[in-house]
């Protein structure tokens, strides 16, 4: 049985990761910084275990992910203006996540990423979303780069609306927004699904259903 490591355990997005995979053949562990988390992640179905992805390092990562078959980086610094956080968290929390899962014996790896951050910046962009778009730009780089059995999943802008079931996924969609809880629902459907594996996709609202959208994309 898949058994998956969520880095950003009780980010907004992993939140209904945890609810989609209770509804699945897939175990989930919810990596965490805080013990206060333990209740609302358990009773979300998952079992809960603490890592600092900012203080600790690979060796830490490595022991968490003990017993997974698969991690799913669903990390994120948060939207304030810290531009140190989306260096520490962003990316050298995957670069510790991709270090961990190898050491773990993992080669399963799918991340949270956004829409557009590989295309030029203009000059008038803030600090902090220059920032951002930088550290997600990079860890995609070097999952994409590493031995691993990657997908990446782009969302457009992040919402907190209702899941609707329907998006459009694939590599030239176009910027638009998307419930988290369809973003989640797209990652449980590509954890065990061998044909997602090096792929690289946007995601949006969209018409198809979430099955469906991932079996039909294209390379």
């Amino acid at each position: 049985m898949t058994r998956v490591a969520i880095v950003g355990g009780h980010g907004q997005v992993a939140r209904h990761l945890l609810v989609e995979l209770r509804r699945s053949d897939i175990d989930a562990v919810a990596l965490v910084r805080k013990e206060a988390y333990r209740d609302e992640i358990e009773h979300r179905g998952a079992e809960m275990r603490l890592l600092d992805i900012e203080q600790q390092g690979a060796d830490a990562f490595a022991a968490a992910f003990e017993g997974c078959t698969a991690v799913v980086f669903a990390a994120g610094g948060g939207p304030d203006g810290n531009i140190e956080r989306k260096r520490t968290v962003d990316l050298e929390g995957s670069l510790k996540s991709i270090e961990g899962a190898r050491a773990a014996g993992i080669r399963r790896f799918v991340q949270v990423s956004a829409i557009g951050v590989d295309d030029p910046l203009p000059p008038d962009t803030s600090d902090v979303w220059r920032a951002y778009v930088e550290a997600k730009r990079d860890a995609d780089v070097a999952l994409r780069e590493s031995d691993l059995d990657w997908t990446i999943i782009r969302p457009g802008r992040l919402t907190d609306d209702p899941a609707t079931g329907r998006v459009a996924l694939g590599s030239e969609v176009r910027r638009g927004d998307v419930p988290r809880a369809d973003v989640a629902a797209v990652l449980a459907a590509v954890i065990d699904d061998s044909a997602t594996v090096n792929r690289q996709w946007n995601l949006v609202s969209g018409d198809v259903p979430v099955a469906e959208a991932v079996r039909a994309v294209p390379d």
